[in-house]
């Protein structure tokens, strides 16, 4: 049976707050304040990754994460932002995408407060909740603008890679975890007599999804900023957490953004790619004695695998529907042995909420890749963009294969709202041009690099005679 403390995810009773991190966490906050719009994601990501979840401040029943405090503040940086200007924050930036993600949020609370009956420990749960999901992702599609922006993000997560790799390799040899200093477990967890690393998240598995889902934007240092230097620090950083985690999910995540990335040369070729794996996927499902999805089962890159509960959760889930598709369930964990164990991102948004939170999570997901090769197919010639959207494209699919072993559920969510905001931010270099713009091509020469300015200024000239809308005047 479920126990009873994973119903809202339990929670430590008391305020929990080391000085060092009480510390850490008023700078983050002073900086916050402080600083210039673009250098405010420098000190949030390095909060947001490396001070544990387990730090929180208790205020009647509520538990305030250090990361759920730093929101707080740097929201009301926002609404000072606002209130001092005639300017929007977004700038006409949000669309049908954030739409469909404000959904998802939504209904996955409404469902809950549904299942629970409206308990005071659901209704507190889903507020926090509320404030991770909506406070992150907006935050940081204010703070994610353009291609210089997501190079900061890049940069900054190459420090944190860095700084997490260290600490999960001085936990498999030493048997000491660096980040118990800042709240974490000093001694990582072992099983089958693997010590399996965890730095600063809340399971090794996140740690090392953390870690193998970075490599393709650490690519992107490399081939398109040639900062070959970091990429290089990152590379390593990222093979080291995801192999000390000592995990299957890691590898696999791994193993799909490299070969995703040495698909490059077959970008023309994705649509017949797509339906050669349907088509495969289909024949094996009539073939095998076995429904498809227990492939799963035979995932073990690590000898201790527990690829056949995935594979048990997502068949148990599907023979489920009917307890579940309209606002989730919380009977699970009476499907089977530790069928509350929700190690899988789908049968999690499933649970949780039901359909329609599960088609809003699988939609964002779809819009995200056909953003993606829509934005790529119009670069051009222009290599290097099409590099940046690629490698965005391999993040993307890196962090698909992870959901297949993990539900996101510590502050690895924050890579994955800042995942979101930079495919969204890089699929709209091109701005939206009205009946009576006359359009000079210019190019922000800071965020793309020069060599990009006239293939740029080419996509533009194509977007505008594509459209018959509108001429472009080219100047000289």
């Amino acid at each position: 049976m479920e126990p009873d403390n994973f119903h809202f995810g339990g929670g430590v009773a008391d305020t929990r707050l080391l000085p060092l991190v009480a510390v850490l966490m008023l700078l983050t906050i002073g900086l916050i304040l402080g600083l210039r719009r673009k250098y405010m994601i420098i000190p949030f990501l390095l909060c947001a990754f490396l001070i544990p979840m387990q730090e929180t401040v208790v205020l009647g029943g509520v538990h305030f994460f250090v990361l759920r405090i730093v929101l707080l503040f740097a929201w009301l940086r926002l609404l000072a932002t606002r209130l001092s200007s005639s300017k929007s924050l977004f700038s006409g930036r949000l669309g049908k995408f954030d739409a469909i993600f404000t959904f998802w949020a939504l209904y996955h609370v409404f469902a809950t407060f549904i299942i629970f009956k409206f308990q005071s420990g659901a209704m507190v749960n889903q507020f926090g909740f509320l404030l991770d999901a909506f406070g992150s992702y907006f935050l940081l599609r204010y703070l994610i603008r353009d291609a210089e922006d997501i190079v900061r993000v890049v940069k900054v997560l190459v420090v944190v890679a860095a700084m997490a790799g260290l600490s999960m390799v001085t936990e498999k040899v030493h048997n000491l975890n660096l980040f118990g200093c800042v709240g974490a477990n000093f001694v990582p967890q072992v099983r089958d007599g693997a010590i399996r690393a965890q730095g600063p998240f809340a399971h090794p598995i996140l740690a090392g999804a953390f870690g193998a889902t970075l490599l393709p934007l650490f690519f992107v240092l490399y081939r398109v900023w040639k900062q070959k230097a970091l990429a290089l620090v990152g590379f390593v950083a990222s093979s080291a957490m995801t192999i000390t985690a000592a995990s299957s999910t890691p590898l696999t995540s791994y193993v799909a953004g490299v070969v995703t990335l040495c698909m490059f040369p077959m970008r023309n070729h994705m649509r017949k790619l797509r339906w050669a794996i349907v088509i495969l996927l289909v024949s094996l499902h009539l073939a095998m004695k076995a429904p498809v999805w227990f492939l799963i089962a035979r995932v073990d890159l690590t000898g201790a695998s527990s690829g056949y509960h995935r594979a048990m959760l997502v068949d148990t889930c599907i023979r489920h529907f009917s307890e579940w598709w309209l606002v989730g369930t919380d009977t699970n964990g009476t499907w089977g042995n530790d069928m509350y164990d929700l190690s899988n991102q789908f049968v999690a948004e499933a649970v949780s909420g039901g359909l329609a939170t599960f088609v809003a999570f699988v939609a964002m997901v779809s819009i995200c890749f056909s953003k993606l090769g829509i934005a790529r197919k119009r670069s051009g010639a222009n290599r290097n963009r099409e590099w940046l959207l690629w490698a965005l494209g391999a993040t993307m699919m890196a962090n698909v294969v992870a959901f297949w072993g993990i539900s996101y559920f510590d502050h690895v969510q924050v890579e994955w709202f800042a995942l979101l905001a930079m495919i969204l931010a890089a699929t709209s270099v091109i701005p939206a041009l009205t009946e009576k713009q006359v359009i000079t091509a210019s190019v922000d020469q800071t965020a793309l690099g020069a060599e990009d300015a006239p293939d740029l200024a080419w996509v533009v000239n194509r977007e505008l005679e594509h459209s018959g809308r509108i001429e472009l005047q080219n100047r000289n």
